[in-house]
């Protein structure tokens, strides 16, 4: 039924969305040149491996305040020296002045031999700066294949690391310094997955150790460095696995394979303690598809608005263009329903500055940075509103039955005027084809209900696509229909009209009646069934049905107050009424099928300075608001024609 809808509905907005107006739909194809002055991946994750390196090693060039190895300590202070030089030589940023400062403190700290904790911490704090200011890919595009990295190992490490990674291989005797010992704790305490993703691809200067960034394959690095990540904590795999499943604390830091990457077991130490940490830490990097799949999302948005920006520094336009939409379709929209519920304006400004992002991506702006910043913070508010537990009755309940009455009542309106229509002009056998149209509409909302858990993971775009397509399709019948109306109720048009032409008219128009009312009612039943599929694990699941049931008993009570008002009015009132509520619909309508095609990112978003009443269809963008003016002139234009032939007889 979906890709039905998005089939034949493309046809209709190729027709309707041309004098709307779209500059974003204009694409910068993939390897566009880079930004003058954007730095070098390579640079940055050379500064960052420098400073993890500085980090675990510094404990072993001092001591208590004391040079335990001159040359160790030599190479520490030229590490800490190359890295403010290679800091000042960075494109500006805005936090370019306190990097430097932290840099500048790094190497006082080592000048005047601190202790191995303080310099540590410096050296971690500036590290994560770094790839704050100038962010670069810190994770795999897929989860690792332990297997694969298992494998690597004996082919390529086993040698000078030994077969268990204890350091003592058949090569390792005539190697000055010797190789690590990858099963020694205290040290890989200290080591993340990405410092040993970057030793494998870059190698580690002054030792035999070599970069494979030009033998090995990005994915299969990813999955060395995973299972080198796990020597050090195998015996603990089980303890592991168990504290995983019943930690909490530890799923709130590790909710994503990039936190996963960067995660340290110093870090984690103070928050679940050294053993746990290290048993989750050993566990997780043996079995990262042990991350929750099916969390709020947020963390996998601001991971990929992250993936984004990197990319769009590295002159990769398409790339950046496809995680920015990735970041808001897979992240946000699935749980938009929960968060809106919480707070209804976040999710609104979410929504606005995730697509202002996609934007300024997608054109090139100067902006992009600070679009960039503006929809991670907003994004870090929306978590932090989502951490805060299950929603509690009132919000359960109000939210089931806003949603209902928000969603259902554009539909309930279009419904009502034809059968009020149809009333009117005394053609009772036609009703069947509405109660038709909007009865199967429902039924085909409970068919999506059945598949929504499968849509809700994978079609984020094709939701979009289908609400946006079809409200564009509605809206313009709607203007066909209200321009009509609005010509056959003036000048008493329509007494002539109902006794000529009236019944040849609907006879032919059965099935059209029919397509309209499905349409319209289905539209909002996807998207009602999604948000409340969304809803259903938030809980308590008794006022989210006590929400559904009294919303529609109100929607209820508005279609039998609305059909009895039609009842009453004379014939000409009733037309006028009508066209001007069609009308309104199809400006609605127009302004609500724009804001799903921007969050399926078919057209871009550029802010305009207005209030959000998504009951109207306003939303503040420019090109929604233009595409209501457009319409709203051309029924502005069609009413006036239709005064001005007011002499005339049909």
């Amino acid at each position: 039924m979906i890709g039905i809808l998005n089939k034949w509905a493309a046809l209709v907005l190729a027709t309707t969305l041309l004098a709307a107006g779209c500059p974003a739909f204009a694409q910068t194809p993939p390897g566009a040149p880079a930004t003058a002055g954007e730095p070098a991946p390579a640079t940055v994750s050379q500064t960052w491996q420098m400073l993890d390196y500085l980090a675990t090693d510094y404990a072993g060039a001092v001591r208590d305040g004391q040079v335990t190895s001159a040359s160790e300590y030599a190479e520490m202070r030229e590490f800490a020296g190359t890295v403010r030089q290679r800091l000042a030589q960075l494109p500006a940023r805005p936090a370019s002045p306190a990097l430097q400062a932290q840099a500048t403190q790094l190497v006082q700290l080592i000048d005047g031999k601190a202790s191995t904790a303080d310099v540590a911490r410096q050296a971690h704090t500036l590290a994560n700066a770094l790839l704050a200011t100038y962010p670069v890919p810190t994770a795999p595009a897929h989860m690792p294949e332990l297997a694969r990295g298992a494998a690597l190992y004996q082919q390529a490490c086993a040698a000078c690391h030994g077969a268990g990674g204890n350091g003592k291989g058949p090569a390792a005797a005539g190697l000055d310094p010797p190789p690590i010992d990858f099963t020694d704790r205290a040290r890989a305490d200290q080591r993340s997955v990405l410092s040993l993703f970057e030793a494998i691809s870059q190698g580690v200067k002054g030792t035999a150790m070599s970069g494979y960034a030009d033998q090995l394959p990005v994915e299969d690095r990813w999955s060395l460095a995973f299972y080198v990540g796990t020597l050090a904590y195998a015996p603990r795999a089980d303890e592991g696995a168990r504290a995983w499943k019943d930690n909490p604390a530890a799923r709130q830091h590790l909710a994503s394979l990039q936190e996963l990457t960067r995660a340290r077991v110093a870090d984690l130490a103070p928050v679940l303690g050294e053993r746990q940490a290290q048993a989750i830490l050993g566990y997780l990097r043996a079995h990262p598809h042990a991350l929750p799949q099916t969390r709020s999302g947020l963390a996998l948005a601001r991971e990929r608005l992250a993936a984004s920006l990197a990319a769009w520094r590295q002159g990769d336009r398409g790339e950046a263009q496809r995680l920015a939409l990735s970041a808001y379709l897979d992240g946000v929209e699935p749980v938009e329903p929960q968060l809106s519920a919480r707070d209804g304006a976040l999710r609104a400004q979410l929504e606005t500055a995730m697509g202002a992002y996609r934007t300024a991506v997608a054109s090139g702006s100067a902006d992009v940075e600070a679009s960039q910043r503006a929809a991670d913070a907003l994004l870090e508010r929306a978590q932090a509103t989502l951490a805060g537990g299950s929603a509690d009755a009132a919000s359960a309940f109000l939210g089931a039955w806003t949603i209902l009455v928000r969603e259902g009542l554009e539909a309930l309106l279009v419904v009502v005027a034809l059968l009020a229509f149809l009333r009117k002009a005394e053609r009772p056998a036609m009703l069947r084809y509405v109660h038709a149209g909007w009865s199967l509409a429902l039924l085909a909302g409970l068919a999506t209900w059945a598949v929504a858990s499968y849509a809700v993971a994978i079609s984020g775009a094709g939701r979009e696509l289908t609400e946006g397509l079809s409200s564009l399709f509605a809206a313009a019948v709607l203007l066909c229909v209200g321009l009509w109306m609005h010509r056959k109720s003036v000048g008493g048009r329509w007494q002539t009209y109902l006794k000529a032409k009236m019944a040849a008219t609907l006879d032919r128009s059965a099935w059209f009646l029919f397509g309209l009312a499905f349409l319209s009612v289905y539209r909002e039943v996807f998207e009602t069934i999604l948000f409340y599929v969304a809803m259903w694990s938030e809980g308590p699941r008794g006022w989210l049905l006590g929400g559904i049931g009294t919303g529609a008993l109100t929607l209820a009570a508005i279609a039998w107050l609305l059909l009895r008002t039609s009842r009453r009015l004379p014939l000409g009132k009733f037309f006028s009424a009508s066209s001007a509520l069609i009308a309104l619909l199809a400006i609605v309508l127009t302004g609500k099928g724009i804001a799903a095609l921007q969050e399926a990112g078919w057209i871009g978003v550029v802010t305009a300075p207005l209030p959000r009443i998504e009951l109207l269809g306003i939303y503040p963008t420019w090109q929604s608001t233009v595409a209501q003016a457009v319409v709203a002139l051309v029924l502005a234009a069609g009413y006036a024609l239709n005064l001005r032939r007011l002499p005339q007889k049909d």
